[in-house]
């Protein structure tokens, strides 16, 4: 728009330059001094805008920290935002499903202490995994005498453990199971959100190359104006584009 208004006064100086009228010389002056002013304030604008090439480093720490960020880095957001919505939706999963997961833990542990009496302390998975496959202690420890697996039999008192019916040992087992394969799978969330992450760096590495190698085909121009005055009181005004690229 600066440019138009400067080949507005152009050739509204070169109209007027054809009049003796000396009070064209100080609206000459004056135009000429509004001319270079705006020149040197574009191009202090022009220093002030220079862009700077970006780093793929900082593009793929960016989308390790924050899947979506490497590619707002490479002002491409339009594309990472899907990878900061995918990383948010797996946060949510992996939360949800550990809660619901120690949810069931809760649940079946205390049913198993109110049902087959069991006391809950020092014992490990394989102990409420082994509870649910058998209606007692002595079920489990007769077995595994028959295998001839002594070292894995249970001391009667510390391990006790008796269902009084078989429904509920399957309805403690599937409590079991619901807990055991939820907490399970939550090992795939991690793995999507590891995944996500790659995804979203090698995108940013792209992005961030494409950028740069479009910041090297950026045309740079330039507009110049020049004034001649003669012995004759006229004056002549050339204007020159320059463009780089």
């Amino acid at each position: 728009m600066k440019y138009i208004l400067i080949l507005l006064i152009a050739l509204s100086a070169q109209i007027f330059s054809q009049s003796e009228d000396p009070s064209f010389y100080s609206f000459k002056q004056q135009a000429i001094s509004e001319i270079s002013q705006i020149k040197n304030a574009d191009q202090q604008i022009a220093i002030d805008d220079v862009k700077q090439k970006k780093s793929t480093g900082l593009a793929i720490v960016y989308s390790m920290l924050l899947p979506g960020m490497g590619e707002l880095y490479a002002d491409a957001y339009d594309s990472g935002v899907y990878f900061t919505i995918a990383d948010g939706v797996l946060w949510g999963t992996y939360i949800g499903m550990n809660v619901y997961g120690n949810w069931q833990k809760d649940r079946y542990t205390s049913y198993a202490q109110t049902n087959a009496g069991i006391i809950s302390e020092n014992k490990d998975d394989d102990y409420y995994a082994n509870i649910g496959e058998y209606l007692n202690i002595d079920q489990y420890n007769d077995e595994k005498a028959f295998e001839r697996n002594f070292d894995e039999m249970y001391n009667t008192e510390q391990y006790f453990w008796k269902w009084n019916t078989s429904e509920e040992r399957k309805t403690y087992r599937d409590m079991w199971v619901s807990s055991e394969q939820t907490l399970n799978d939550v090992r795939f969330v991690v793995w999507g959100l590891l995944l996500n992450r790659v995804i979203s760096a090698i995108n940013a590495v792209r992005l961030v190359s494409k950028y740069n190698n479009n910041l090297s085909q950026e045309v740079g121009w330039n507009v110049s104006l020049g004034v001649q005055d003669y012995p004759d009181n006229t004056s002549s005004y050339n204007i020159n584009f320059i463009a780089s690229f």
